[in-house]
């Protein structure tokens, strides 16, 4: 079995937080750091010489770039940084270079599984760091942090969206569906950690993970970067003639059933500290968001068809009011450290605070007497539509060929 060594967060030395974050489009909490790691000691009986220093070599390249990255997560897009350190490329690509021989250590019942204790530092768990010696817990750990720095790419990547410039829009275009991409292996990465890494852990050491890395977390990001993939897509509709209203409106009522999902899986975690609390805020007003845009365009589809005038209105009374929540509900995320503020608004958010109150005072019967709460009531269900965007299908790499030397074979039992 593993164990576990938790370190409660005290000084605060080692988990940086930044005060302010700047613009942000896609939220990503902070990067969970490893910590150094002397793999000769545990190792050095059972491994040839060149494996663990290997080992050794490639996870310290990560531990270095990850301590440069975590604090340039939030800055403009870049290549490099100003001493040329890592970029976030480099140290996903580090990552992936990393697991192939990682995975020696926990396939075919390698006896070295326990041998290692792998420590991180924590982002949204009160408690800054956490050991487990077990080496699923460091391929969980590696996953999520592939997962968050992908999440950090499409945010930079969507950050540059103010040009007017036609060659320039075409470019920002091409960025947006690169983006839905990022999102799709970003979701690939939490739902397989969820679907066949977690399970690989004893129930203990899964009691014990830091709530950067519970299930509940894992998958409320998964179920965030396909929203906010949805989302993406619903604004190029918008930005587009040839896309009917009933388009529109099935994207926004997609969007919504993933914020839902979300929202469900992390509402009752215990996220208290600054990025946790952030972390729920932004998938509270990113859902309220969407909720005001899937009714505002399920409003005018029943106004066309015009079975009655006062269901039309009364979509269109929700969609008002669910537009007051959704700004009250930014305010409250960007408020909360480290604060953040809106980029430009452009596609849904540009659509929603432009259109809306316009077109619902002019056409939504005279409601001012009656409350919230009637109002939600009255509103009719938005249409049922199955969810279009699906995780991408990831799967561990092969393990690295250098665990087939036959010293190294003498370390997995024998059938």
């Amino acid at each position: 079995m593993g164990c576990l060594l938790s370190t409660p967060d005290v000084a605060g030395e080692t988990r940086r937080r930044p005060k302010n974050i700047g613009e942000i489009v896609v939220f990503v909490p902070g990067l969970r750091i490893p910590m150094p790691l002397d793999f000769a000691q545990p190792l050095g009986d059972g491994l040839s010489k060149s494996l663990v220093e290997r080992l050794s070599a490639l996870r310290t390249r990560i531990v270095v770039m990850a301590g440069q990255e975590a604090p340039m997560t939030i800055k403009p897009r870049r290549t490099a940084t100003q001493h040329g350190g890592s970029t976030l490329a480099d140290l996903q690509q580090a990552l992936e270079d990393y697991l192939p021989v990682l995975l020696g250590l926990v396939e075919n019942g390698n006896y070295l599984n326990h041998n290692l204790p792998f420590c991180w530092i924590n982002q949204e768990d009160d408690v800054e760091e956490t050991t487990m010696s077990d080496s699923w817990y460091e391929v969980l750990s590696v996953l999520h942090l592939m997962a968050v720095l992908s999440l950090s790419q499409a945010n930079l990547l969507l950050l540059h969206n103010t040009s007017a410039d036609a060659y320039q829009s075409k470019v920002l275009e091409e960025c947006k569906r690169a983006s839905i991409d990022i999102f799709l292996k970003a979701a690939g990465y939490l739902d397989f950690a969820v679907q066949q890494v977690l399970p690989q852990l004893p129930l203990e050491l899964r009691n014990d993970l830091p709530l950067d890395l519970t299930e509940g977390v894992l998958n409320a990001l998964c179920l965030q970067a396909l929203g906010q993939g949805v989302e993406i897509q619903l604004g190029m509709a918008i930005d587009s003639i040839k896309a009917s209203l009933a388009v529109k409106r099935r994207l926004a009522c997609e969007m919504v059933k993933y914020w839902h999902q979300a929202q469900e899986y992390i509402m009752d975690l215990p996220l208290a500290n600054g990025w946790g609390e952030k972390h729920k805020l932004f998938i509270q007003w990113k859902h309220v968001e969407a909720k005001a845009v899937a009714y505002y365009l399920h409003g005018l589809i029943l106004e066309e068809g015009n079975p009655s005038a006062e269901i039309a209105a009364a979509a269109l009374q929700a969609a008002e009011e669910y537009l007051k929540e959704s700004k009250k509900a930014c305010e409250s995320f960007h408020m909360t450290p480290p604060s953040s503020r809106n980029p430009p608004r452009w596609g849904a958010s540009e659509y929603l605070v432009g259109r809306i109150p316009k077109d619902i005072s002019s056409k939504t019967i005279n409601w001012d007497s009656k409350k919230h709460e009637m109002i939600m009531q009255l509103a009719p269900a938005l249409p049922d539509f199955a969810l279009s965007l699906k995780p991408d299908e990831y799967q561990l790499p092969s393990m690295d060929p250098s665990w087939n030397d036959s010293q190294v074979q003498n370390l997995f039992p024998t059938k």
